[in-house]
């Protein structure tokens, strides 16, 4: 990604203006010849939330009901394309009664006003493509009421945008941005009068996006679970609306869908919500299942990985394990240190989990969130598995460096069991150690046991580590293992500090017990979401100790405890609260 103040994007910035300014003086479009079946999914608790006039976005909360949401001053740029993307639209749909529709009729025609001219930072590629889908969507919920004059203008400023967007969608970096821009032209060229010419070539740029940037194993570079839901998202609805107006969608486009479909499949937890890895969250509620029920497709990912992950699966418990090096170069700004770091998920309530991406609570959350020790893995000697390097001005261009290369794994069956086993070597440049993990879930899923190994395999590995032990003056190389909890899970320090009980919502209780020299400690964990307010305090598992030889093994097991039950009937809803 290129320096955001270096001449190119400056130049880029500047032009997407110009362009912006030019397609706002044609008067195109006074209807729609066809509109796809809305199917952008809304919380109806967030846009309650709006209606009130509680504003979060990108961990900001501005309370002020009095307030246009475009009057909200927050020096933050993400907050600011959350507002231009206009995916709130779909929150206050899901609403759906009058004041809901007043405040996203008022809130539209207020953007044309201030912004349909070509002014502000919502004129980019993926942010107009976002915008064009969500205005097509719910167009018969915005014009219910309207003058025939508004109509005119709404209409109009849709048919801008799509002229905007034909001439400026080749400058949005490819991936999610241009998967954005690319659907939201297909969405308008088949929807509005006029427009249709711009649909051929949008299919084409599509197809090409998708055989470059959706592998052969359903993945994408960044390897961010959620970017992968969103791809999938626009894809399968960009298909939906060629089909609906009897366009066939390209080959390698159903293809990707068929390819990705697996993989989500394979990353998605027994509660329903994603994997979280490489700064991607859960996903929306319900987002996953019905995309995945909108494809129509059924199979499932072979054994083996997944875009790089590995899944151990039994009873009513998923376990995900970041099994492949991370991205790298420019797929590498969001990515996090979390090679070998695994989540469990136990029916509807996540109990091992990472911390999470902390982009929306700032600089300093987005680095600690990338770092191995924010992960449930094994850290060593204060060192990330992966290092935070400077691939350009200001925090957003930090490429991950000095990650591991190697990371074989093998996937195989337990006398009991479902087994795991993984290594890599980031930490043999620093200490001559490679960290080797074993996991092994129970045929039955209400069990499991792990092996955490450093172990200096050659050599020259071993002059490595006396160097580091030199250093240490021989009192030998600290290490954490991490076990990060849900914030809704309940731990207590048990059986005279032996063991750890972790109590779920669901009634069910998982006992932690390591074998081992180890020291074995609960301390204070944050779990980092966006669209909430601040980091949620919750707890982490950590076991301590120091490698003061060759080879040093870390055993430990997970279990229920006997008395919980086989099958669990779990009917607490959980509530959004977005202050917490």
């Amino acid at each position: 990604m290129s320096n955001p103040d270096g001449f190119q994007a400056r130049w880029t910035r500047l032009m997407h203006r110009v362009h912006a300014r030019l397609s706002t003086r044609a008067r195109p479009a006074t209807g729609f010849t066809s509109m796809p079946e809305p199917r952008t999914i809304g919380a109806f608790a967030r846009g309650r939330q709006l209606v009130a006039g509680n504003y979060l976005f990108a961990g900001h909360l501005v309370t002020a009901p009095e307030l246009s949401l475009w009057d909200t001053n927050v020096a933050d740029p993400v907050f600011g394309q959350e507002l231009q993307g206009f995916a709130w639209l779909d929150d206050l749909a899901a609403v759906g009664d009058a004041p809901a529709r007043e405040k996203a009729q008022v809130w539209v025609w207020q953007w044309i006003d201030r912004y349909g001219r070509g002014r502000g930072d919502g004129w980019t590629p993926d942010l107009t493509g976002r915008r064009l889908i969500r205005w097509i969507n719910h167009a018969l919920f915005l014009l219910r009421g309207r003058e025939s004059e508004q109509s005119e203008a709404f209409y109009r400023s849709l048919g801008q945008q799509t002229i905007f967007l034909s001439r400026r969608w080749h400058t949005s970096h490819s991936g999610l941005p241009r998967f954005e821009a690319l659907t939201g032209l297909i969405y308008a060229g088949l929807a509005l009068e006029g427009m249709g010419g711009h649909v051929d070539p949008a299919i084409k740029a599509l197809e090409r996006e998708c055989r470059t940037q959706v592998s052969d194993q359903g993945g994408i570079p960044t390897r961010n679970p959620e970017e992968l839901l969103e791809v999938f998202t626009l894809l399968t609805w960009a298909a939906a609306a060629l089909s609906e107006a009897g366009r066939s969608p390209a080959k390698e486009h159903l293809a990707a869908i068929e390819r990705i479909a697996p993989t989500l499949r394979t990353l998605r937890h027994a509660d329903g919500g994603l994997a979280r890895f490489h700064g991607g969250g859960r996903g929306l509620e319900g987002r996953l299942d019905h995309a995945l029920a909108e494809s129509e497709i059924k199979s499932r990912q072979a054994d083996g990985l997944s875009m790089g992950y590995a899944r151990l699966s039994a009873g009513r418990s998923s376990v995900i394990v970041d099994a492949s090096p991370p991205p790298h170069g420019a797929a590498s700004l969001n990515a996090h240190a979390s090679t070998l770091a695994f989540e469990l998920t136990s029916g509807r309530r996540p109990l091992i989990v990472n911390c999470g991406s902390g982009v929306s609570f700032g600089e300093d959350w987005r680095r600690a969130g990338r770092a191995t020790p924010s992960h449930s893995t094994l850290a060593l000697d204060g060192y990330s598995s992966a290092r935070l390097g400077e691939g350009g001005q200001g925090w957003r261009e930090e490429h991950l460096i000095d990650a591991p290369k190697r990371v074989p794994i093998q996937m195989s069956q337990a006398p009991d069991g479902l087994r795991f086993q993984g290594g890599h070597d980031g930490y043999v440049g620093t200490h001559g150690l490679t960290h080797a993990r074993t996991l092994e879930l129970t045929f039955d899923g209400r069990g499991m046991v792990g092996e955490d190994l450093l172990i200096a395999l050659d050599d020259p590995a071993k002059q490595q580590f006396d160097r580091a032990m030199d250093e240490k003056e021989l009192q030998g190389i600290s290490y954490q293992l991490r076990f990060h909890l849900h914030p809704e899970a309940d731990a207590t320090v048990d059986l005279g500090g032996a063991a750890v009980s972790i109590a779920l919502k669901s009634g069910e209780i998982w006992i932690f017990r390591q074998v081992g020299k180890a020291e074995m400690t609960l301390e204070p964990s944050v779990f980092l979401e966006k669209n909430r307010l601040k980091p949620r305090a919750t707890k982490q598992i950590v076991l301590s100790g120091v490698a003061i030889e060759y080879a040093t093994r870390i055993r430990w097991s997970l279990a229920k405890a006997q008395d919980s039950a086989v099958a669990i009937r779990d009917l607490n809803r959980d509530e959004l609260d977005m202050t917490t």
